[in-house]
């Protein structure tokens, strides 16, 4: 089936997932919504995939928000049911066991920053700019960026953006943990390649494994955590790929990965 909003390009084992809707500003609907999830699904199925960035059609936007033509329709029944359709979007993105980087080339608004923080990684160029603006429509972020931002910039920053709706630069956003890299706009998909890079040369057993009991343990006591991660590295050391990388070091070579996960 083919996508009316995103176009998608498998580029070695990264797949690319553009939201091409640039005279909306790349704004989410509830149909965009649902073709992401499509192609995340997707990608999680297809061996040949082994990280996944999504980005922004155009050369203003990543994407600035919710669709507020849309949103406006919505009484409190169907904005709860709109939110929590979103939030499991965005919670499969973060439970990907494959890494997904954002890679964000313009407005990251709304829903655009609640996407960017529910993927692994954010890499912006210098014309990115962040915020939670939903205070100044008199509402509260519905994708999981009340909860998402506190953990990943802390509580009280999270408190400011959140209570004031103001925007952050790429550089400030880098500088309070928000996103990984900052480069300049020509620079964004090899900036995302070299990153991946190192990541790529893992084995992809592992990687899903990290990505697991990160995500796993951040909601549970440390003593729980470390069993979560017990367990994983036990499945760990039963697989091909183990054996693999662990022959590669004793005999000085590079290993071999081939499985996707």
């Amino acid at each position: 089936m083919d996508y009316e909003n995103l176009n998608l390009d498998l580029r070695g084992r990264v797949l690319w997932i553009t939201i091409n809707r640039a005279k909306k500003l790349n704004a989410l609907n509830i149909a965009t919504v649902g073709e992401i999830d499509r192609a995340i699904g997707e990608a999680a199925d297809n061996s040949e995939v082994w990280a996944v960035c999504i980005t922004g059609g155009g050369d203003r936007s990543f994407v600035a928000g919710a669709d507020i033509e849309e949103l406006n329709t919505l009484g409190p029944i169907e904005a709860k049911d709109f939110a929590e359709r979103g939030q499991a979007v965005f919670g499969r993105i973060e439970k990907m066991r494959k890494p997904v980087i954002a890679a964000v080339n313009g407005f990251a608004f709304g829903g655009g920053c609640e996407l960017a923080m529910a993927c692994h990684f954010r890499i912006a160029t210098t014309a990115a700019v962040f915020g939670q603006p939903e205070v100044k429509l008199g509402l509260i972020p519905g994708y999981g960026g009340t909860q998402r931002l506190p953990r990943l910039i802390g509580r009280g920053r999270a408190m400011e953006l959140l209570l004031s709706g103001r925007n952050v630069s790429a550089e400030e956003a880098e500088r309070i943990g928000l996103v990984n890299r900052v480069c300049e706009p020509e620079e964004l998909e090899g900036v995302v390649e070299e990153f991946l890079k190192p990541i790529l040369r893992n084995g992809p057993l592992a990687v899903a494994h990290c990505i697991e009991a990160v995500n796993r343990g951040l909601g549970l006591s440390l003593d729980e955590g470390c069993a979560v991660e017990a367990t994983l590295f036990g499945v760990g050391a039963s697989s091909a790929e183990m054996t693999e990388g662990t022959a590669a070091f004793l005999e000085k070579r590079r290993a071999d990965f081939r499985g996707g996960s």
